[in-house]
């Protein structure tokens, strides 16, 4: 949040009067900030309207009490009377000026009557009265009598249930049940209370109330110099506080904010939605923005009308209405000296109306269509004598026209705000709504022509700016028509606006914060196996040559017809020496021949020599792969597994090549696909297990759709192998059974699923600074959060070129652990205000003895990139069998893509273990490695 003391928010060094009075409690409901300013002897400025409106409640109190005080004898009556509970036996029946004060609380009540108790034995009843002027009274009316009533009765020791007050010309009198509203009253209190005694002053909030205050001129000026966000009107509390906990302070960190959508069909018919960011972006670029496709349809003459009243006395005294003609503009101004002269200048106006041709009403807010319905019910005689005009339903509210569709580079969406833009003056700069009342009560007491003149000249102007903005909206409308290209530059429709194109989770990463983008860089799979993994130890070399190995190998098989299959004559299960039938047992089958540089189809006869073992009576010698598939060679079932789940190629697409390429008439690879995941199911047992006992899990899981039914897709990796297990939900009890026996260290990202595996643990950092850069991203203007992803970046890029340089190993990475616990201190001594900073705060908390575990091992991961490449393998399968697939056909998918996968993470060529019929792939590997030498 910015820093107060760079706005000048410092007040004068004058101590705060803690005492609140009458005039705090009314300056609190309608401002904090004014009631502070006021208990702080801030300097006021001179507002017109408030010192006139101070001398009409003055005056008109001042006749009141008089003409109260009349209907009493002369020894009823007390002035200034002093308070306390001795109050209870006076004799008095009307008090005066009455001043009481009980703590830190202090009154002035006008007038209080005593009305003498019905019974004897009870006691008297004390009404405190207020006065006002206006007709209408409001909820600050009544709080003010209720705080008179709750002072006088915490001094008295009375309950006060009632209260009254004298308004308006015709000394209405209203009655407050007060003791409803006592406890409203004693939380303004405590919220004053609280402000008083904090020295600094509450934040700075513009209101309604502002237009009428004091200190309009200074908070405006600290508002503009803050760019608060309060500048903007509408924009309510609760909205601004939400920003502000998302650190969105300023009108131009909110322009950022604005993301153009497009419109469902669902929604296309309802009225668009207000964005305060697309007004801020307005602001800021200083041009106009358009949402959807405004329309200002005008079927007739245009009239536009200006009504000025007086809103407590439901008085109309001036009808402006402007009219532009082919022979020039026609200005009529119809003026009411008094409530009896109303009906004529409504009827005036509907005579005018009557000489236009087809009138359309134009007006700019609801105050004219509110003028509209009462003169229509007030005088409906007068309307029943041009009843063919159709007032309403001709008129065009123009504001409901601009809002939410057309956003002007101006703060509110008043006609005087909105004229300004378009370089409309008015002939008074000062001239204002709040203005125009008090030259209408002048006027009335002094009938001075000039202020008369003074409201006709500016309901005029209003009209004519109403004139103004109404051509420039048509324009607006219809800007590819304009021929004014400076015009249509300071114009821009949303729909050309960049979307906000939701990032795929494997698009690249990008950050505003320096130093994440190299550490993110480092944490890539393909980097991590050549730069880091190559450090651990002499294995990598192996690998290193293996690769280039099968880069350059030239694999030499001879092609026959008839192929005679080599046996042990061993028993595989006893091993004594088995006899040998007289028979042999033969298979015919279609498969492929590798050649050189060739694939060639082939139909062959394998031969098989049978053997019977006299001890276990077990019959051997033909290979378990002929037994499982007979149709098709064992070379064929690896051709088409390579492709399926080396390639990522859909099945159809494998069938269809080979259809066309080496006319097999293949039905379906589904049953291919079933029978070499039976055979390898041992294998994939085999890599679990290996897993499972290793010192190094990385962990992750993701969705599948089985054929509408949401399945899970689990997969456990080390550096070495992968596994893929399927689950039909996300429970945690299946990991946590699965790793109960393993010791080793874990690596996952923040499911707290994981929590529950009793082991060491290390939580992925990339997961976690991915998750920040997100939010910064979104809020780009909290620089709480800023702060955070700082400190973690500084903390991990010294970690990160100490893995670069050394590898995993805790001798070299363990001297990171002091920077890490400056890190904590520095989180838990922060208080952080944003809400989106205090989530980080308490995930780092939460998980501070999961996030740098693999400072303190050997060959330890700090992030979990090695099951997100796992995930990626299966998530290329996942779009081609998306809802056709069945469970069990999921299960073959991930025991042949387990076998797939770990073959790439040992630098095993895929498509020769497959052909090789060999099923243990950890005795493959060795095999490998021996030939290799």
């Amino acid at each position: 949040m910015p820093d107060s003391a760079t706005y000048n928010l410092s007040l004068p060094n004058k101590p705060i009067d803690k005492i609140i009075t009458t005039g705090l409690f009314e300056d609190y409901i309608n401002c904090p900030m004014k009631c502070f300013l006021r208990a702080s002897q801030e300097k006021e400025a001179e507002d017109s309207y408030t010192i006139w409106l101070k001398k009409q409640d003055n005056s008109y109190q001042q006749s009141e009490v008089i003409r109260l005080a009349s209907k009493f004898k002369e020894k009823d009556i007390t002035i200034n009377p002093s308070v306390s509970k001795k109050l209870k036996n006076v004799d008095w029946f009307l008090a005066i000026d009455l001043t009481t004060q009980i703590q830190n609380l202090k009154t002035q009540i006008q007038v209080i009557e005593r009305q003498p108790p019905e019974l004897s034995g009870s006691v008297a009843q004390f009404i405190p009265i207020r006065f006002t002027f206006s007709e209408k009274l409001n909820r600050t009316d009544k709080l003010l009598i209720a705080f008179d009533a709750f002072i006088l009765s915490k001094t008295i020791d009375i309950p006060i249930e009632l209260g009254e007050i004298i308004h308006g010309k015709s000394q209405s009198i209203t009655k407050v049940k007060t003791a409803e509203l006592k406890n409203d009253v004693r939380k303004i209190i405590n919220k004053i209370s609280a402000l008083l005694s904090d020295s600094s002053p509450p934040e700075l909030t513009l209101n309604k109330h502002c237009s009428e205050c004091e200190f309009q001129e200074r908070c405006y000026k600290i508002a503009s110099e803050k760019d608060d966000l309060s500048l903007l009107s509408g924009l309510s509390d609760n909205e601004k506080r939400r920003l502000n906990n998302k650190g969105i302070f300023t009108v131009t960190q909110l322009s950022y904010t604005f993301r153009p959508r497009r419109r469902s069909k669902h929604h296309i018919d309802k009225p668009e939605r207000y964005h305060h960011s697309l007004k801020a972006l307005s602001i800021r670029e200083n041009k106009i923005h358009i949402v959807g496709t405004p329309s200002l349809k005008i079927n007739g003459t245009p009239v536009f009308i200006d009504v000025e009243g007086i809103p407590d006395r439901n008085f109309y005294y001036l009808i402006g209405i402007y009219i532009r003609t082919e022979e020039g503009t026609i200005q009529h101004s119809l003026w009411a000296n008094n409530e009896t002269e109303e009906n004529q200048i409504w009827s005036d106006f509907l005579s005018i109306l009557s000489s236009i041709k087809k009138p359309v009403l134009i007006h700019y807010g609801g105050f004219e269509t509110s003028f509209i319905k009462k003169m229509r019910d007030r005088y409906p005689e007068t309307l029943n004598d041009f009843r063919e005009i159709k007032i309403l339903e001709s008129s065009v509210n123009l504001l409901s026209v601009i809002y939410a569709q057309i956003y002007f580079p101006v703060y509110t969406n008043s006609l005087k705000e909105t004229a300004k833009y378009f370089n409309f003056s008015w002939s008074d700069p000062l001239s204002s709504g709040l203005k125009s009342i008090i030259w209408r009560h002048q006027w009335e007491t002094t009938q001075d022509y000039m202020l008369k003149e003074k409201l006709i000249r500016y309901n005029s102007e209003d009209c004519q700016a109403l004139s103004l903005l109404t051509r420039n909206i048509i324009q607006i409308t219809k800007q590819y028509l304009n021929t004014d290209q400076n015009f249509k530059q300071n114009i821009i429709h949303t729909n050309s606006l960049k979307k906000n194109n939701t990032q795929s989770k494997w698009s690249a990463f990008k950050s505003p914060v320096t130093g994440l983008e190299e550490i993110n860089n480092a944490a890539y799979w393909n980097y991590q196996r050549e730069r880091i993994y190559a450090r651990a130890g002499a294995k990598s070399k192996q690998i290193q040559k293996r690769q280039e190995h099968y880069q350059t190998k030239k694999i030499k098989y001879r092609v026959e017809k008839v192929v005679i299959w080599e046996v042990s004559p061993y028993c595989p299960k006893c091993n004594k020496m088995g006899i040998k039938k007289v028979t042999t047992n033969q298979r015919i089958q279609e498969d492929l021949i590798f050649g050189k540089n060739s694939i060639k189809l082939r139909i062959i006869k394998y031969v098989f020599q049978v053997y019977s073992c006299p001890e276990c009576m077990f019959e051997y010698g033909i290979d378990q792969r002929f037994l499982d598939v007979r149709r098709y060679g064992w070379n064929l079932i690896a051709f088409c597994i390579y492709h399926i789940l080396g390639l990522y190629i859909p099945q159809m697409a494998v069938k269809r090549s080979l259809e066309r390429l080496y006319g097999f008439k293949i039905d379906s690879l589904g049953r291919i696909k079933e029978k070499a995941a039976n055979y390898y199911t041992e294998t994939r047992e085999n890599i679990l297990n290996r897993i499972i006992q290793g010192n190094l899990i990385h962990v992750d899981e993701t969705q599948a759709n089985v054929r509408g039914q949401l399945m899970y897709v689990w997969v456990l990796t080390n550096l070495h192998e992968v596994v893929y297990i399927p689950t039909e939900n996300r429970e945690g009890e299946f990991i946590q059974n699965l790793l109960k026996n393993f010791k080793g260290v874990l690596v996952s990202d923040f499911y707290t699923a994981y929590d529950s595996v009793d082991c060491p643990q290390q939580k992925c950092l990339i997961h976690l600074m991915r998750d920040i850069n997100d939010e910064i991203l979104k809020y780009p203007f909290n620089e709480e959060l800023k702060k955070i992803a700082s400190e973690f970046s500084n903390l991990l890029q010294p970690i990160v070129k100490t893995i670069d340089k050394r590898g995993l190993k805790k001798y070299f990475l363990r001297k990171h652990l002091k920077e890490v616990d400056r890190f904590c201190k520095y989180l838990q001594k922060t208080d952080f205000k944003s809400e989106i900073a205090l989530k980080f705060k308490q995930r780092f908390e939460k998980n501070q003895n999961k996030l740098f575990t693999f400072l303190s091992y050997d060959n330890v991961p700090w992030n979990n990139n090695n099951a997100e490449h796992a995930i990626k393998a299966f998530a290329r399968i996942r779009t081609t069998i998306t809802g056709v697939t069945t469970k069990k056909g999921l299960d073959e998918y991930l025991t042949l893509l387990s076998i797939c996968r770990s073959c790439e993470y040992q630098k095993l060529d895929f498509l020769d273990f497959l052909r090789s019929g060999e099923k243990d792939l950890a005795a493959y590997a060795s095999n490998k490695k021996k030939g290799e030498k």
